[in-house]
């Protein structure tokens, strides 16, 4: 079984965003930057397939500017075999990312892709499921569990109500969430490693996608503050607050 996992290079979890002065998104310059923690997370159940011996190779996979190499040679140091990067310095919207993915994907044939639900930048949550549609793939997202059998993949969904159990036929496409592993810290031999690891160099010119952006960005604002909060003395004042200046009650 071959395994397809998408990475995207995003501004570290651990980093306090800031806009730019002029409104036109957020800093990124001089900003650490680093594998998006969901795609950690579906790296190391890759990686944990291919030690089980249901998976033959993992494919690290990434788009977007040069740097991205690094989050390839993460993901490879992590325990992936080899990695593709496609390369452009244009800003890429999901639908973009989606064709392009579509196109490594009719290109390498994997059997099972694993996605990261989301990327903690934007948030937008749609990759997979353009991926899966654009494929005509059953997809399974919000994965908590995964279990692999005979051409068949069960997993548990994290929903609003609680878990959903589904079971989907391979090939497939699987969004995952945050408790289905602990991702791994890559040691310093296999950092060592995966520098002789492979990075094939692609273009969406290569790909045949058209990458023209269809959304643009208006401004990008701070959250508004929030106010100190106030400490009362009794239940009553409290009550009163409640009721006169919040009006919740």
């Amino acid at each position: 079984m071959k395994l397809l996992i998408p990475v995207k290079r995003v501004i570290d979890y651990n980093v306090k965003v800031r806009v730019k002065s002029d409104g036109t998104g957020v800093e990124t310059s001089n900003v650490k930057m680093s594998m998006n923690p969901f795609d950690e997370i579906s790296v190391e159940e890759a990686v944990r397939m291919k030690e089980a011996g249901t998976a033959e190779e993992v494919i690290a996979v990434s788009l977007g500017v040069a740097q991205c190499q690094e989050t390839i040679r993460t993901a490879l140091a992590m325990g992936a075999d080899r990695g593709i990067h496609v390369a452009s310095d244009e800003e890429l919207e999901p639908l973009a990312v989606a064709k392009m993915l579509k196109a490594l994907v009719d290109k390498e044939s994997p059997d099972l892709v694993i996605l990261g639900k989301q990327a903690i930048d934007d948030d937008a949550n749609q990759t997979g499921q353009m991926l899966a549609a654009l494929l005509g793939w059953p997809q399974a997202t919000f994965v908590s569990e995964l279990e692999l059998n005979d051409g068949t993949v069960k997993a548990v969904r994290e929903i609003d109500g609680g878990l959903e159990t589904i079971e989907v036929n391979l090939p497939a496409i699987v969004t995952v969430d945050l408790r289905l592993n602990e991702p791994r810290y890559a040691s310093l031999p296999n950092i060592m490693k995966a520098k002789k690891k492979p990075i094939d160099e692609l273009t969406p010119d290569d790909l045949g996608v058209d990458i023209t952006p269809r959304i643009e960005t208006l401004t990008v604002e701070e959250p508004a503050s929030r106010e100190a909060g106030v400490m009362v003395e009794t239940v009553a004042e409290l009550v009163d607050k409640l009721k006169n200046e919040a009006r919740v009650i």
